[in-house]
């Protein structure tokens, strides 16, 4: 059992980089899924595709590279809310990410979503993770 499963998700994208992997598989949850889809949403991943079996099915990430220099499009992934030490925000307090280039995922009532969507929306919740 993972205690927390979002840093399990971050863990598996970073390793399979470091790696040089194409493909990565993940444990699906509705939250995983939801931070996928702005993964891919924002240009990090190439594709995604969510596969059932019967019981909590998977999550297949195609991770991105630049053609060129082989480097991976995602430079950091890094959690900041933990199990341990939540850390919420208000809607002027929202920090950005390395100036606007980076994206902040927030949990918020209006659901999962971007830092910039956080503002736009002015909707404060939980800062789950910074990727740049």
């Amino acid at each position: 059992m993972v205690t927390d499963p979002i840093a399990d998700l971050l863990t598996r994208i970073r390793n399979a980089q470091m790696a040089g992997h194409r493909i990565v598989e993940i444990p699906a949850s509705n939250l995983k899924k939801r931070i996928t889809e702005i993964l891919y949403a924002q240009g990090y991943i190439l594709k995604y595709k969510f596969e059932d079996n019967n019981k909590q099915g998977f999550i297949k990430i195609a991770l991105k590279y630049d053609p060129v220099s082989k480097q991976p499009a995602i430079k950091s992934l890094e959690r900041i809310s933990r199990p341990g030490l939540r850390q919420y925000s208000k809607p002027d307090e929202i920090k950005r990410v390395i100036n606007g280039l980076g994206i902040a995922i927030i949990s918020t009532s209006k659901g999962v979503i971007t830092d910039k969507q956080a503002k736009e929306l002015n909707v404060g919740g939980e800062v789950l993770c910074t990727i740049s």
